[in-house]
């Protein structure tokens, strides 16, 4: 079976943060574990490189637009090695190819697209158009960039959003476009059901000459979101590829709150005028904060994902952004909280059940288990949970095995009964100690990946004997004071 995940593509025009990395490691979870269910999967990141943003970005540093992409959106690609991404394709929308099928896509959309004069408010930072109420809300500023928002008047071609609102509302309210979490639905039925109104789709080009032409029309090209959004059909090769005959619906896409409206309005409306399916499900996850404060370069309180891995490792990462920030909403990053996860849960659960089981094999049985079955613990609230995206309540499901085994260890102090000469008692509680961190390996695969590989190589070794280091090994720094 084909399973087809994508993140949504960040834009480059500045180094990627802690934010994109709980994307990233969110979609890649999911595509880990339909893998382990068996599925062909094909799973999409990339950068979106055109636009307003970047052309002024690389104008203030005096080079050519492409050049500070290529720069940028490498860091993009350094980012998901940071974490483990699984990704087998990585999408610029500066490639040759997508812009030759963004046009294909523009042609095929054009009995929904028409010319017409524009005059609204725009913020640049976002690369979005607002409504006065909006505007209003916030004071004539971005909440986000804490900038006014500019005034454009200009000539643009415009797609007929507002006459496919009634089908993207049906779609999402029956299931068709599963909208999760929940709140999130609510949230963009209420901007549908208040109406979906026409949305300019392009720029003039004299004003914005970086972005992929318009067909037909050199004065114009194409607005950076509409032509972004259609990365996700063009990686597979749309419309004539096979991938896209293979992999299309989409099974999920990932993306952030802030971007809500343009996958679950903007984007289905423009898969209707193709006439090809919605994506079957679009989660939405919120934001992370630092220390209660939204990330900000001007309060210095940006967190690289790098500086995590190099001191705590990657799966430490993994497990604090899945476990600790919530599945539903925003959560909050700190240095203190981080490490106490990693002391506590990760070190002291986890690592020390899996050191105690391995010692007690090593010395009380030589490293021998005659009989090593996989433990049978019910694992259909896992599975739910990450049907429904939420890793938090997975990994809940998860370390309440954990904690059970090294309850369970203490109850039946096997050290007492090694003592007691009673070995038959004694290989039944090691057997079931292994086979407990066995299914727990299996289920934190999609999660922990590294970590369930050593787990899993340990018992399979034969005999099997004490890792040469523990599970989560931790490097000092310098600075370690100032973090904690």
């Amino acid at each position: 079976m084909s399973y087809y995940i994508t993140t949504s593509i960040p834009y480059a025009n500045a180094d990627p943060h802690i934010g994109f990395a709980l994307e990233l490691i969110q979609a890649d979870t999911l595509a880990r574990y339909a893998r382990q269910q068996g599925e062909e999967v094909v799973f999409s990141t990339g950068t979106d490189e055109h636009g307003t943003k970047v052309y002024e970005k690389a104008q203030e540093k005096g080079i050519e637009p492409l050049k500070l992409t290529d720069e940028l959106s490498q860091n993009f690609r350094n980012l998901a090695e940071v974490v483990n991404s699984s990704h087998n394709r990585f999408i610029r929308t500066t490639d040759k190819d997508h812009e030759k099928r963004a046009q294909k896509i523009w042609q095929a959309l054009e009995k929904d697209i028409y010319k017409a004069q524009y005059k609204g408010l725009y913020c640049v930072g976002c690369e979005a158009y607002v409504t006065e109420a909006n505007s209003k809300e916030h004071g004539g500023e971005c909440p986000v960039h804490q900038k006014p928002y500019k005034v454009l008047e200009e000539e643009n071609y415009f797609f007929k959003l507002s006459q496919y609102s009634d089908e993207i509302k049906a779609a999402i309210e029956s299931g068709d476009l599963q909208v999760l979490p929940a709140h999130r639905k609510n949230e963009i039925l209420g901007v549908i059901k208040e109406g979906l109104e026409d949305i300019s789709i392009s720029r003039p080009s004299d004003k914005l000459p970086w972005g992929v032409p318009v067909p037909g029309d050199k004065k114009q090209v194409m607005y950076v979101w509409f032509e972004a959004l259609m990365n996700y059909i063009t990686v597979l090769g749309y419309p004539d590829k096979d991938d896209f005959k293979a992999y299309w619906p989409a099974n999920v896409q990932v993306v952030g709150k802030d971007i809500l409206r343009f996958h679950a309005a903007i984007w289905p409306g423009m898969l209707l005028g193709l006439g090809i399916e919605l994506p079957k499900k679009l989660y939405v996850h919120g934001f992370i904060n630092i220390d209660g404060q939204k990330i900000s370069k001007s309060l210095g309180n940006v967190v690289h994902p790098q500086e995590i891995v190099e001191q705590y490792g990657t799966d430490a990462l993994r497990y604090y952004l899945l476990g600790h920030i919530p599945s539903s909403g925003d959560g909050d990053f700190t240095w203190e909280k981080f490490h106490d996860a990693y002391t506590n849960e990760l070190g002291n659960e986890l690592g020390n059940a899996m050191q105690r089981t391995v010692a007690m094999i090593v010395k009380y049985k030589h490293g021998q288990l005659e009989k090593l079955a996989r433990s049978q613990h019910d694992e259909a609230k896992y599975h739910e949970a990450i049907e429904q995206c939420q890793f938090d309540k997975a990994l809940e499901v998860v370390w309440k095995m954990i904690r059970g085994l090294n309850q369970y260890i203490e109850e039946e102090k096997p050290w007492v009964v090694a003592k007691s000469g009673d070995t038959l008692h004694l290989e039944a509680i090691l057997s079931h100690q292994a086979a407990s961190l066995m299914q727990i390996a299996d289920l934190l695969e999609p999660f922990l990946p590294s970590t369930a590989v050593a787990i899993k190589q340990a018992f399979s070794a034969d005999p099997i004997v004490l890792p040469d280091k523990t599970l989560f090994p931790r490097v000092e720094r310098e600075d370690e004071e100032q973090k904690d």
